[in-house]
């Protein structure tokens, strides 16, 4: 399943967090960020290459800069300009938006549905399925026996019996549809009267395996390799719970206790990890899985089932906030 990275550009916090949780709910979309104004957002944009781009054209304060001119500076510096979602107050500028080639326009609030319909042309537009498909179970095929004293038969042709008429065929119908899978097969030779009574009724067998099924497009799970002086070290992304930076290495540590150095900066890590993993601070990557309790007064993350806690800064809330908004959109209960 492939994914669409994208961040949202907008002044109102609000606003921000609400058509962030609302993008994050589909699980090939992947949120790297945010920014309130045009020079943040500019940066934010040539730093990151999202595939989309959630921008408010309308801002709180004018003086921020958000408008569609953005949409022009992108063009002078990325050779690929991400699809833009022109998200505002009123459609007064619907039409002015689209002759700069956006790809949609929504007036506040964005809600699921019409985004999934945008996502839908979206995935058209893009040429791949951003869905996961559901899993085809094989069909089972009947497949006849003939007895193995018998010359094996010549097939001219193959007629392929719809699974439906198996299920509704009575015993009359299903020896028609044996009759018309076998109607092309050449007759066998006379048997002998010796021959006939020492040969019994050709039998059909079933070859089933009920745990088969076709999987199209399984996304296998991350393995992270840590390599070092010809030493590959494996970890699976689940079994990580945080990221800590150490200078110019990242400390991995992971759910058994054990820690392990990689010798990449924790913005490397940033750039190459999606969702479930998160920046809180700017030493810190949290696997938001692992997140058993937030603290907002104190500003610390506590993981479960244990006594670590994370710091995150001021300039990480909205990350905090967007982790507040995904956890509370799935099954839930606040009390």
């Amino acid at each position: 399943m492939k994914t669409i990275s994208f961040v949202v550009l907008d002044d109102d916090p609000q606003r921000m967090q609400k058509t962030a949780a609302v993008a994050g709910g589909f699980p090939f979309m992947v949120f790297l960020g945010s920014a309130g104004s045009a020079e943040e957002a500019l940066d934010l944009v040539l730093d990151v290459r999202p595939d989309v781009v959630f921008l408010e054209i309308e801002p709180e304060e004018p003086e921020n800069g958000l408008s569609l001119a953005l949409i022009s500076e992108w063009y002078r510096y990325l050779v690929q300009v991400p699809q833009v979602i022109v998200t505002t107050k009123n459609d007064t500028l619907c039409l002015q938006a689209f002759k700069y080639g956006v790809f949609d326009y929504f007036t506040h609030p964005v809600t699921t549905s019409e985004l999934r319909k945008t996502l839908l042309r979206l995935e058209k537009t893009m040429g791949y399925t951003l869905r996961q498909p559901a899993a085809v179970p094989v069909t089972p095929v009947a497949t006849p026996v003939v007895p193995s004293h018998a010359a094996a038969p010549t097939v001219s042709k193959t007629e392929i019996v719809p699974p439906i008429a198996l299920e509704e065929a009575t015993t009359e119908g299903d020896e028609a549809i044996e009759n018309e899978t076998l109607e092309a097969t050449e007759v066998l030779p006379e048997e002998t009267p010796e021959e006939a009574e020492t040969t019994e009724e050709p039998s059909v067998t079933v070859a089933v395996n009920p745990t088969t099924a076709v999987e199209v497009n399984t996304p296998q799970p991350l393995v992270i390799c840590v390599k070092s002086y010809g030493d590959y070290r494996y970890i699976d992304a689940d079994e990580i719970c945080y990221l800590q930076a150490d200078n110019n290495s990242t400390d991995i540590h992971l759910n058994t206790g054990e820690m392990i150095t990689a010798f990449k900066t924790l913005k490397h890590f940033e750039g190459v990890l999606q969702a479930p993993f998160i920046r809180i601070h700017n030493s810190y990557i949290v696997n938001t899985k692992y997140i058993g309790r937030i603290h907002t007064g104190n500003s610390v993350c506590h993981l479960k089932n244990s006594t670590v806690k994370l710091p995150f800064s001021k300039s990480y809330k909205d990350n905090i906030d967007l982790i507040i908004n995904q956890i509370a959109s799935g099954n839930y209960l606040e009390i």
